[in-house]
This record gives C-alpha cells, structure tokens and sequence, in this order.
C-alpha cells in the first residue's frame, strides 16, 4: 500500500458523504436515518407497511408478525406473487423499456434484456416448467453459471410457486447430489458448460455423475451456452430435454395461462432452499419464505444502495450464493433497477477485466467482496489507473469483515476519493443486509461494518446475553425477529433450533463475534470459530489478518490456529507478498515486530508462512478450513470448491521454519 493511503488512513477515521451525494439520497442526514431506526423498532407495522408499499399484495396482511421462539411469521393472511414486484409491475412504468440484466459472458459476448424482455422469457420458462409437471410446492435445482438464464429459471420457479434450489456452480457432482437428495428436487436444470478464465467447466457432464444417485429427479432441463463442442453432452432420452426444445414447444393453454396470470401464494409459503456450510459437514438447507424476505430484500437494496433509474448497479457475486439471490436477483428487480451481471473470472484474460467492464457499461455502483478488494491491491494500482470509472458514484463491501487498509485503497484508487462505501454485514440466514451506513446519512469508519439496518435490534453480549461495555468484544446476537430471517432448516428444524437459537436463550446468535464502539459503530471480526484463545488472550484472525495486511510488503494474510499443549491454540499465519517483494527470515521477523505494534505482543504469531497464493472458491473466499488443517497437519478434508488444487502442495512444500 502506498504511503500516501497509510498516511490518509491514520489521518481520517471517519469518512462523510459528500453534500451532494446526501442532498440528493433517500435518507439525507444521520437525524432522519435514527427516526426511521426509532420508528422500526417502536412502530414495526407502521414502518413496514409504509416501506412495502410498491410491493404487489393480491392481499394485504392481517397480522405483521407472530413470534413463537425460534419461529416466526410474517404479514401473516397476505397473498402474493414475488415475480409480480420484481417483473410485472415495471410493464407499465418507464422500466419498461428499461435494461433489467446487462450481461457479458468471458469471452466477451453481450446480452441486454429489458424488463419487458425478462418478463416474457420469465413467462416462457414457467410455461415450459409446468408442461414439464412441475407445480407448487415442487423443488427444483438449479446447477447454472452466471448467465442470465439463472435469473431466468428462478423467477421462473418462484412465479409457479415452487421452491429453488440453487447450487454453486464450482460444485462438485457430490455436492450437486447431496444438496439435489436433501432437498428431493424433481427438476434439474443445468447447462453444457460454463467459462472459466479461458476454459470450461463441464457441468452437465457433472450433473450426469450426480444423478446417478438422485431418485427424485424427474426431468433435466439443458441449456446450451457453448456453441464451438468445448462442452460435449450426452442426453438422456425420456429425462433430459435442452432449454431451446422446451421453449419452442407449444405450451398448453393451461400452463401458459398460468404463467401470465400467476398464482398468488400465502406469505410464508416456502420460496428457496439455499444450503450453507454446517459445522457437522453436512450442509444446512436454509429456508426462505415469499413475503417476509421479498420485503426485507426489496427495503435493504433501495435504502442500502440508493438505487435510481439512472443507475447501473452491478453485485459481482454468484447466484449460487445468498448475496446472488438477495442482491442480483430478487433485491435489485423488486426496485426496477438495470443489474449487471458477469459470467468469468475477475482475472481474466487479465486484471482490468473489471474496470473495463465498469468503463464500458458505466456502471455506477459495485457491490463486491473484501477478498477480491485485496487481490486488486496485489496486482495493482495500475489495472484500475488505466480506465475511466467516472461513472461509479457508490461502493459496496460483502462477505467478510474488510480491513481498514483494503477499505481505504478501495475508496481512493476505485472511488477516486468521490464514492461512499457501504460495508454491510448479514448471512444466508438473515436474508439481507443486518449492518451497513446508509450511504447519504451516516459517515464510515474504516473496518467497521456499520450500524444496524431499519427494523433489526442487534447486540454484542457476554456468554450469559449480558450486553457488554462500549468497545469490548463478545458475541452478536439479533434480539427481536426481522421479515427476512430464515424460518427453519430443511427437513431439520432441530438443528435451526440448536445451531441458532439454544446458545443463549431467547435470542439469535449468529455465530460471530464483534464489538461495538461508543459511537453505536459495530465492528464484526468474524466467525467465533475464528477467534482463538491463546493463551487466555482471545484474538480475532480479522484483526490479525487486517494488521498484517497494512505492512507494505503484504498483499494478503490469513490466520488460523492450530492446537497447542501450553497455549491451547498456537497462531499460524499464511502470507502471500506483493509483486517484487522476497520472502525472507528477516521480513518474516519484520512482520513479527508489525503484530507486537499493531496489535500487541500477545498477538505475535506462532509460525508465518509464505505462500504464493492462499486456498480459495471460486466465489472467492478463504477456505481457511484448508490452513488449518495444513497448519496442523491433520487430513485433508473436502476440496470440491477449491479454485486451484495445486495451491495445497505449495502449501504444503513450503518452508515451516
């Protein structure tokens, strides 16, 4: 990092929107945010029918809210369609003829749909599910890379009332079959292949593996993206049939009329399946209802993002994953936003790819993740020096907590200094956004995610739910039920009871730990699994890797512990090196000494390990499971979202000392 961002990060705590930005957003000061937080909290049916307004109901509620500990219901008697707010209502507006998806494939390839455009396909696609014999209450899977077509087919999905599953396409045949059995999916739908950095992923030829153990699945649906035979597939007679096929079939009037006039479905009737990581290693499959998560969706990404017709808005994260569905899908259509979406590697064929796309499209608000902020840093400031990103005018952080020097490179080399970040925290349990700044209101601090969104009460407490003092860390709970919140777990409500709700009674832990300072600002410094005990000292890996990456020589770091007979837990960090940096014992004394001052001695680490690249998915994150389990030397667990496999034998080769 250079010396003048480290000088302007010591220098400015705090970052204020500009007058104008705040002048002409939806919430316009700090005052008027806090009266309609009060009003969240003290007036919930008020504020969420006055919030809720440009939602399509068939029926409004009777009741906002039923709370009985851990489940909850919300606009209980409403009757709706989600597809109706986030297709049909636009038909008769300006959005009209609006761009609803702008998408580029890797190779370079450009699509536009309009929303009239997106409807229609929307309409097609149910009408072909339902001569397929899918109805509601039916699950379907969806094994798709970034392409528009996965928007397609869970709109599609959700406009007949049934409920999808969507599966990361960086997953294994394996995952694909656990997830398609857990769920009992009747209808796949996959493609041939899928780019990645140049080459293809051959998912119908993975989802062949899978199905071989998948009794539930009726009929597969393919769409052909390659047209060169890179992705060769064999089709199953009587059960596979290609996407083109089954819409050039004349649908049944039964079924097409059913697709333009939708069924309207209770408010707690189920909308998707969304698997997340367990602690057990069998995946959890949280489900999300229509109403409450519509809602919660809808409200987060107009106030959160500011979005204006005006605006091209794009999330650079993966359908397969919640931020896809809450943030590229279900949030951005229900507003009539123009979405952005990319099939490729952020790499790829080199590091301006996207700046280049920002350039060319104009894209005006990027929603992206902290590791990808931090790989930027590492190749470069001169990837993004080389393009004109004039047009940005808001920056997002997701995924994980984003360390102050990442924070501030982002908003000085992308944002020129010019666009406020919103930081936002929540999970695929909480549905959106729990955490943020709203962006015309309230100044950002770097490395603090924010505070809390309209409607969410959220506390940092003592194992026993004592709220702890301004500045001490303990663990976030959510106090009071939100529309968006998770209703159980497929199949497994015992453990949405255990894994949520029994580790301090009466409130939702959600499994990380933070603190919150003394002006209200919370600071989330990730999972408790992630922060170690040694030697009585708790220490956040957050923190170990945001004080490691503020050293000039470091591009990115993480920190994991392994078990230790005196300690408990030793500190193992991996450290990766800017461009032209030499990993030596000295630099690796240096780093040491960086801790002791940014931290405290009692922070320095065990062992510091170089590594030319850290484990990663291909969504991009840390599978800091994999670190440990290297820094320990135990088995090699599951590495079907492993991005490069031969990252581990680097690893593993290299120098302990």
């Amino acid at each position: 990092m250079s010396e003048t961002i480290v000088s302007r990060l010591k220098e400015h705590r705090t970052f204020a929107p500009s007058a104008e930005f705040s002048a002409a957003a939806r919430v316009t000061s700090h005052e008027a945010y806090a009266a309609l937080y009060a009003q969240s909290l003290e007036a919930p049916e008020e504020f969420w029918r006055q919030q809720t307004t440009d939602i399509v109901w068939r029926k409004t509620w009777d009741t906002f809210c039923e709370w009985n500990l851990p489940h909850a219901k919300f606009f209980v008697g409403a009757k709706l369609n989600v597809t109706e707010t986030c297709l049909d209502r636009h038909l008769t507006t300006s959005a009209r003829t609006r761009a609803a998806i702008v998408w580029e494939g890797e190779p370079g390839d450009v699509r536009t749909l309009t929303y009239f455009e997106l409807h229609r396909e929307v309409v097609r696609f149910a009408a072909a599910l339902a001569d397929l014999g899918v109805v509601a209450g039916d699950r379907v899977a969806i094994y798709l890379g970034m392409i528009p077509e996965a928007a397609i087919a869970m709109l599609a999905c959700a406009r007949l009332g049934a409920a999808h599953s969507v599966v990361f396409g960086g997953f294994s045949a394996e995952a694909l079959r656990d997830r398609i059995n857990d769920c009992q999916a009747k209808v796949l739908i996959t493609q041939d292949g899928a780019y990645r950095r140049g080459s293809v992923v051959p998912l119908k030829q993975m989802a062949d593996k899978a199905l071989l153990e998948t009794p539930s699945i009726e009929k597969v649906i393919v769409h052909r993206r390659m047209d060169d035979g890179r992705a060769p597939v064999t089709m199953h007679e009587g059960r596979d049939v290609w996407w083109s096929d089954a819409l050039s079939r004349p649908a049944s009037e039964q079924s097409m009329g059913l697709a333009r006039r939708p069924d309207a479905f209770d408010a707690e009737h189920p909308l998707f399946i969304l698997y997340t990581s367990g602690s057990t290693g069998k995946p959890k499959g949280v489900l999300h209802t229509t109403a409450g998560y519509l809602a919660g969706a809808h409200v987060t990404t107009k106030y959160i993002f500011d979005v204006k017709d005006s605006d091209l808005y794009w999330c650079t994260a993966d359908v397969g994953w919640v931020t896809g569905h809450s943030y590229i899908v279900y949030g951005p259509l229900s507003v009539g936003a123009a979405c952005m979406m990319y099939e490729g590697a952020p790499n790829f064929p080199d590091w301006s790819r996207f700046w280049s796309i920002i350039e060319r499209h104009g894209v005006s608000i990027l929603y992206t993740a902290p590791t990808a902020i931090r790989a930027f840093i590492r190749a470069g400031d001169e990837w993004p020096n080389k393009h004109d990103l004039s047009s940005l005018r808001l920056l997002g952080s997701v995924g994980e907590p984003i360390n102050p020097e990442a924070w501030v490179w982002y908003h000085t080399v992308v944002g020129k200094g010019r666009c406020p970040i919103v930081d936002t925290w929540w999970q695929t349990e909480t549905g959106s956004v729990m955490l943020t700044t709203l962006p015309g209101a309230s100044y950002s601090k770097p490395g603090a995610t924010g505070l809390p969104f309209f409607g969410v009460e959220i506390e940092v407490v003592k194992d026993d739910g004592a709220k702890v003092a301004a500045g001490d860390g303990g663990k976030l709970v959510i106090k009071r039920p939100w529309p968006s919140m998770a209703r159980t777990l497929f199949r497994d409500d015992e453990r949405y009871k255990q894994a949520y709700w029994s580790q301090i009674p009466g409130v939702y832990f959600t499994g990380d730990g933070a603190r919150c300072d003394s002006d209200g600002y919370f600071w989330v410094v990730g999972r408790i699994d992630d922060v170690l005990n040694v030697a009585g000292h708790r220490i956040g890996t957050a923190e170990i890797e945001s004080a490691l990456a503020s050293h000039p020589s470091v591009a990115e770091a993480a920190a994991v512990g392994k078990p230790d007979e005196l300690k408990g837990q030793a500190l193992v960090v991996f450290v990766t090196l800017k461009s032209g940096q030499v990993a030596s014992k000295a630099l690796k004394d240096a780093l040491a000494v960086h801790i002791d001052k940014e931290i405290g001695k009692f922070a320095r680490p065990d062992q510091i390990r170089f590594a030319d690249a850290l484990p990663k998915t291909r969504s991009g994150k840390i599978m800091r499971r994999l670190l440990k389990e290297i820094a320990s030397g135990t088995a090699q667990g599951d590495t079907s979202t492993l991005e490069d496999l031969g990252v581990l034998a680097s690893l593993r080769a290299s120098d302990e000392d």
